[in-house]
């Protein structure tokens, strides 16, 4: 058997995203735990990247690694804040739409009530998802 006949180990990049992992303010922990989470599946980190809260930074760096790798992870730049750009950025990288979806909404509604607390305007923005995109869950 040649090594052409062996299946091709499936590649992962990422898009790490925010000002503060720029300045150093905040320590990244998410490649880290990304990184092992897939060498654990058989899925090879190939690549990481690590751009501002920009939109334009961060539709450049998705348009570029996404067709080079089987899975393209984000984190970051998400948050209950007035000025997050990323959802809407990543729709814009694969030219898809960015509504507040179902269920995503349900679960912010789950762990919000769960502590007691409402879903503002704000935290509903959270919801915002890409149409084609799928959720992972992170309990």
């Amino acid at each position: 058997m040649s090594e052409r006949d062996l299946p091709r180990q499936p590649t992962a990049a990422m898009v790490a995203i925010g000002d503060e992992l720029l300045s150093g303010r905040t320590r990244d922990a998410n490649i880290h735990h990304l990184a092992q989470w897939l060498t654990a599946r058989g899925v090879a980190l190939a690549e990481v990247r690590i751009v501002a809260d920009d939109e334009a930074a961060i539709v450049a760096a998705v348009q570029a690694l996404a067709p080079r790798f089987d899975y393209l992870f984000t984190s970051g730049g998400i948050g209950p804040t007035h000025d997050d750009i990323t959802a809407l950025a990543i729709g814009k990288a694969f030219d898809a739409r960015t509504d507040v979806r179902d269920d995503a909404l349900a679960v912010l509604q789950g762990w919000y009530a769960a502590r007691g607390e409402e879903v503002t305007p704000a935290r509903r923005r959270m919801a915002r998802i890409p149409a084609g995109a799928g959720l992972i869950d992170n309990p």
